[in-house]
């Protein structure tokens, strides 16, 4: 008998993609180090705003930092839709890490040579957010320039993973490193993650259109010379795209707040400390892991997926509301971060699909903005509430705010047909052969 021999190619695709690509695995770990640092700072500074910095208001002066903290994602987007498409993709990169790095080191240094005023916290987080905001996007859009077509989907569920990452690793050394080292500790940190990021992504060759030509189905001249469209005409040809980016903005009023929710549930209700909103977030980001890995999985249509796990998301977030108890919130928080990250997962890997190439620097920082835009606002306005109403009733409101959100998920799947979903046109986008990509999932 004569054994099939193995080659080294085989070989390597048994391997994880962020073993075998190194190129990618490396700009993936530079991503995590960042949106560690940066959900490491959001959670050290809103836990230090309620126990530490502020007495009465503290649930508005949190909601006001969070509020701030996505405020670039949104205001920046058209400079970073213009800034992704014309810079190349590893500059982009290394420049947000590095200058992120810098504003954490000399908040580091201000909060440790004397005592920080609430405006350097604010600030310093609109400069960390401004620094993400160029980052995350750029990273969606480099992802074809890091990995072949057939790993895309695959590329995009590590990608997604780092958000899980980043609020199980950030969030659990966040309030436990400002109870025990304060803000000062925390910016330090943060800076360390940072400058190492942007070593990382230094070291890193990205393939430049020119020698992704083939692989892109047309010639390296139409893939390097992108057309001049604005961002809202990229959404008008795109209505089946812009209506699901609708219902999660929708959604995201309320699942967003769950951050603003989180601390204040922790002190007034469970009446713990910094261990607590570290279980807390750990839950979240635990939850969200495995939904990043499993989301790919998940089998039926896409707006199918989407309004179940919304649907499920209401449940376990009202039953905190209900019941009181340390476990019961964490475990609600994991199932509702497996939600995030199943939707997640299998959205943007859609996106990724559905967008013609040249149009995904604009799409994926429309993307960000939109879905980023209701955070400020759930910021506010559960901040604000928060110091009315009890963490408790906030639950209960996150969870019938998410009620029609599901609906219209739903009715959009089925008043869409697959067929009359929006695919990328002929001469923006190609399709690899013997492969179709419908909102109902790959055929």
């Amino acid at each position: 008998m004569s054994a099939t021999p193995v080659t080294r190619a085989d070989e390597g695709r048994r391997l994880p993609l962020v073993l075998r690509n190194r190129a990618f695995g490396a700009v993936w770990l530079g991503q995590i180090l960042t949106q560690a640092a940066v959900r490491m700072f959001q959670v050290g500074v809103s836990w230090w705003l309620v126990a530490y910095a502020v007495g009465d208001g503290s649930g508005l002066a949190s909601g006001l930092f969070m509020a701030v903290s996505s405020l670039p994602a949104v205001a920046l987007a058209p400079v970073v839709a213009r800034a992704v498409a014309r810079i190349a993709h590893r500059s982009v990169l290394r420049a947000a890490a590095a200058l992120a790095g810098a504003a954490a080191a000399a908040l580091a240094v201000w909060a440790w040579t004397s005592d920080l005023p609430l405006a350097a916290a604010y600030g310093s987080t609109l400069a960390l957010a401004a620094c993400q905001a160029f980052f995350d996007p750029c990273l969606t859009t480099s992802v074809p320039e890091l990995v072949d077509d057939e790993d895309i989907e695959t590329a995009t569920g590590f990608e997604l993973s780092t958000q899980s990452l980043a609020g199980l690793g950030g969030a659990l050394l966040g309030a436990l490193i400002v109870d025990r080292f304060g803000v000062a500790g925390l910016a330090a940190g943060c800076a360390a993650a940072y400058l190492a990021a942007a070593l990382l992504i230094a070291g890193v060759r990205f393939r430049t259109a020119a020698a992704r030509g083939d692989e892109d189905g047309g010639p390296a001249g139409e893939a390097a010379a992108p057309r001049k469209r604005t961002l809202r005409s990229i959404l008008r040809e795109l209505p089946y795209v812009r209506r699901i980016l609708v219902c999660f903005a929708a959604a995201n009023l309320f699942t967003t707040a769950v951050f603003v929710v989180i601390p204040l549930y922790t002190r007034n209700v469970l009446g713990d400390g910094g261990g607590t909103v570290a279980l807390l977030e750990a839950s979240l980001g635990v939850g969200t892991l495995i939904g990043s890995f499993t989301g790919a999985r998940v089998p039926g249509r896409h707006t199918v997926t989407g309004s179940n796990c919304l649907g499920l998301m209401a449940l376990v977030l009202a039953l905190p509301g209900l019941v009181a108890q340390r476990l019961v919130i964490s475990c609600c928080l994991a199932v509702a971060g497996w939600c995030v990250g199943v939707i997640g997962v299998r959205f943007v890997a859609l996106f990724q699909r559905l967008v013609p190439t040249a149009d995904k620097p604009g799409f994926f920082a429309v993307m960000q903005a939109v879905l980023g835009a209701t955070f400020p606002v759930a910021s506010l306005l559960f901040g604000l509430a928060g110091d009315h109403l009890s963490a408790q009733t906030l639950c209960l409101v996150q969870a019938a705010g998410l009620v029609p959100a599901t609906c219209a998920l739903a009715l959009l799947g089925a008043r869409t047909p697959e067929s009359a979903a929006d695919r990328p046109t002929a001469e923006a986008a190609t399709v690899p052969a013997g492969r179709t990509h419908e909102p109902g999932g790959e055929r």
